[in-house]
């Protein structure tokens, strides 16, 4: 499968600014504001906020007519998402799907944007799993490296870019209300690094993925998931959301993609690493990500034995984010343990 990468836009160039699920940025104005600041300031990008971005519990079709306008107008060269939230799946009726695949714009979103992203996969156009203008640009203190860099990459650049490991992570969260919580960096923890399974050998593929809640209603609702010949040597990109859904829940995702017939036909499996901050007991905390690797192993040894898996990566829910294209070709080198992904 070849998916089409969207032109890429220049410093100077206009981007929109789109609300499709929450309309968060109308009741916490703090780390929006910020993140348009870096936006303008580190990136060198005009933001262009459309109506429903700071609306919250704007109407689906509303949402759905704010991201068309972005990607209709030509001055536009990007979409960035403010925020997740927890109804995307809401507009994607109100799409015009030959509106997009004639006006190509580089989409930047995770968590529920999950919807559209796999809308334009099977649109035929890649999009970019990560980054938003609250959490990731409005991040407290400064910037992370890793992730600005890798969006910065993925932003401008084309061809394939190495993503490497974080040595430091976060996993608490700032009250986005209180303004002293901006000053200061956030307190990081080491970070265990990746973990490879079944890897003693190079795979390559398109990649196809996101949150796995969204995965999951996408199919109880039978959208945008393809016959399961469409994923034939695919790399799944999965995460799951800061509510933590059991490893048992997890489990019986991955096995109804399994009797679905899609987890068969995979080269690889990329897992992130959970988000575990609203968990307030530190035990639970630190058992979340073993039992929920378990978890995704179970399904793999049963459906895909033949795949590569990695588990622990820093794309989705996470501090640093690394941003990952989706349609988009990456390569996993299991024996040298690297990951290279073409933006």
């Amino acid at each position: 499968m070849s998916l089409k990468y969207p032109p890429k836009p220049v410093p100077g160039d206009r981007v929109a600014i789109v609300s499709p699920s929450s309309g968060l940025p109308a009741i916490l104005p703090l780390p929006y504001e910020l993140g348009l600041r870096r936006l303008r300031e580190e990136f060198r990008l005009i933001p262009v906020e459309y109506p429903t971005t700071r609306v919250m519990d704007a109407d689906p079709r509303d949402r759905a007519r704010d991201v068309e306008a972005a990607f209709a107008d030509p001055t536009i060269k990007a979409v960035i998402t403010s925020i997740g939230g927890d109804d995307q799946i809401r507009i994607l009726p109100y799409l015009d799907r030959d509106l997009l695949a004639a006006n190509p714009k580089p989409f930047f979103g995770y968590s529920d944007n999950t919807n559209l992203i796999v809308y334009l996969w099977n649109t035929g156009l890649v999009g970019y799993y990560g980054s938003s203008v609250m959490y990731h640009l409005g991040r407290p203190g400064a910037l992370h490296p890793l992730s600005t860099d890798s969006l910065r990459a993925a932003l401008f650049t084309t061809g394939e870019y190495e993503l490497h490991p974080a040595t430091t992570w976060r996993d608490e969260d700032c009250d986005w209300a209180d303004p002293a919580s901006f000053e200061f960096d956030p307190h990081m923890k080491p970070a265990e690094g990746w973990k490879w399974h079944n890897a003693e050998r190079l795979v390559e593929g398109t990649t196809w993925g996101g949150c796995l809640e969204v995965l999951s209603w996408l199919a109880m609702a039978d959208r945008e998931i393809a016959a399961p010949e469409a994923y034939e040597d695919c790399v799944l990109l999965l995460e799951t959301s800061e509510e933590m859904p059991t490893p048992a829940y997890v489990a019986y995702v991955l096995q109804s993609f399994g009797e679905r017939g899609i987890l068969g036909r995979l080269a690889a499996v990329v897992v992130a690493r959970p988000m575990t901050a609203s968990e307030p007991d530190p035990e639970a905390r630190a058992n979340y990500g073993p039992h929920l690797e378990a978890s995704v192993m179970n399904a793999v040894s049963r459906y895909a034995p033949q795949a590569l898996v990695v588990t622990n990566v820093d794309f989705g829910h996470t501090d640093p984010q690394l941003i990952m294209p989706i349609g988009g070709h990456i390569r996993l080198d299991g024996t040298s343990r690297r990951i290279w992904v073409t933006y």
